[in-house]
C-alpha cells in the first residue's frame, strides 16, 4: 500500500447503469479476467487493479484506495445491496447486468456476482515503511514486525500470507523485485482483502537493502529448515555461513526484553532492536544463500521427524503468532 487515496469531490452518488451487452465500451476494464498475463499489461497501463467477491470489495471501500467502479450481476444488486449503496457514495458508477453477461464480460463463472475495479496508487518507498513501524511502540508481544518475502510468485500464498499478517499486526511487508504482484485479483481475494490494509513495498536492490533494514534497528531473522536436525529445531549453534541459529522462542524471549527496555537486548549492531524483519522465502528453492547470508539469525520451526517444510503462509502465520504472544 502506498500513498492514501484522494477522495473524489461527491456531488452526489454515482449511477446506477444496467448493461446488456459484454462489448459495452464502459466494461472495459472487467474484461479478460482469466487472462493473467494480459491482464497484468492492461493493468499496469491503465493503473488499476481489480476487487472480486463482496467481502473484499466491502473491505476495498473502507480502505485508502480509490474505486472507479462496481460490476455486479441482478441478483447481487440487492442481496449486496448496502455494499452498492457504499460504493455509490463514493461517487463510483456501478454496473448492473443479468448473470450471463457478466460471466460474458469477465470471462468465467463469477459465483460471486460483484467485482470492482480501484486505482493502483504509486508504489511506496520501503525504507520509510520501515521507519513508521520501527516508531510504533512496543506491544506486550514484544517488538514490531515486518515480513519479507523473497521470490514467491504463487499468487494464493502472497493473499493467505498478507491475510496472516493483518490478522497478527504486522506492520508491513517488504517484496523483493522478484515477487508477485500483490493487488493481482487472485491474490486479494485469497487475503480476503486484507492486502489492502496491509502496508507494502518493494525492497530493492535485494539483498542488499536489507542492510539498510538493520540499519533501522531490525533484526533480520531467515526463516529456514535446519538440516542438521531433520526437523527443524533450531536451537542454538550456527549454519554452515556462520549465521547463528535460533529456535522462535529464543527470538521472542530477546525481542520482549528488548521491548521492556532490558538493555540486555540488543540488535547486531550492539543497539536496541526496533523490530524485528523475518524473510520467508518460496516454497521449493526456499530462500537464497544470499539472503540467508545476509541475515543476523537463521530461525527453524520445530516439526516432526520425516516433515522438513510448511507452506510459506503457514510457516509465516507460525511465526506471527509466536513472536506477538503466542
Amino acid at each position: 500500500m502506498s500513498t492514501p487515496r484522494h477522495h473524489r469531490s461527491v456531488d452526489g452518488p454515482g449511477a446506477l447503469v444496467m448493461v446488456d451487452d459484454p462489448d459495452d465500451t464502459r466494461l472495459q476494464q472487467y474484461r479478460n479476467l482469466n487472462d493473467p498475463a494480459g491482464r497484468r499489461r492492461y493493468e499496469a497501463d491503465e493503473s488499476i487493479f481489480v476487487v472480486e467477491g463482496k467481502i473484499a470489495v466491502a473491505r476495498l471501500v473502507e480502505s485508502e484506495y480509490r474505486v472507479r467502479s462496481l460490476l455486479v450481476d441482478d441478483h447481487q444488486v440487492t442481496l449486496a445491496g448496502e455494499l452498492v449503496e457504499s460504493v455509490r457514495a463514493q461517487g463510483a458508477p456501478v454496473y448492473v447486468g443479468a448473470r450471463g453477461v457478466v460471466e460474458a464480460t469477465v470471462g468465467f463463472p463469477i459465483h460471486r456476482g460483484v467485482v470492482a475495479v480501484a486505482d493502483r496508487p504509486q508504489p511506496s518507498d520501503a525504507l520509510q515503511l520501515v521507519a513508521q513501524v520501527a516508531g510504533r511502540p512496543p506491544t506486550e508481544g514484544g517488538l514490531p514486525i515486518v515480513a519479507v518475502l523473497e521470490g514467491l510468485n504463487d499468487h494464493e500464498n502472497i493473499g493467505a500470507l498478507f491475510r496472516n499478517a493483518a490478522a497478527f499486526g504486522v506492520g508491513a511487508v517488504l517484496l523483493d523485485p522478484t515477487c508477485a504482484d500483490p493487488l493481482y485479483r487472485r491474490s486479494v481475494r485469497v487475503s480476503m482483502g486484507y492486502v489492502l490494509h496491509v502496508p507494502f513495498a518493494r525492497l530493492s536492490p535485494w539483498p542488499d537493502a536489507l542492510d539498510q533494514v538493520r540499519a533501522a534497528g531490525f533484526v533480520v531473522a531467515a526463516l529456514s529448515p535446519d538440516p542438521q536436525s531433520g526437523h527443524g529445531s533450531g536451537d542454538g549453534g550456527a549454519d554452515g555461513r556462520g549465521v547463528p541459529r535460533s529456535s522462535l522462542a529464543q527470538l521472542r524471549s530477546r525481542l520482549v526484553e528488548a521491548g521492556s527496555g532490558n538493555d540486555s537486548a540488543g540488535d547486531a549492531s550492539g543497539g536496541d532492536p526496533n523490530g524485528v524483519a523475518l524473510i520467508f522465502g518460496a516454497e521449493g528453492p526456499g530462500l537464497s544463500e544470499a539472503a540467508l547470508s545476509a541475515a543476523d539469525l537463521v530461525v527453524s520451526i520445530p516439526m516432526a521427524p520425516r516433515v522438513d517444510s510448511l507452506n510459506v503462509a503457514t510457516t509465516a502465520a507460525v511465526a506471527f503468532h509466536s513472536l506477538t504472544g503466542g
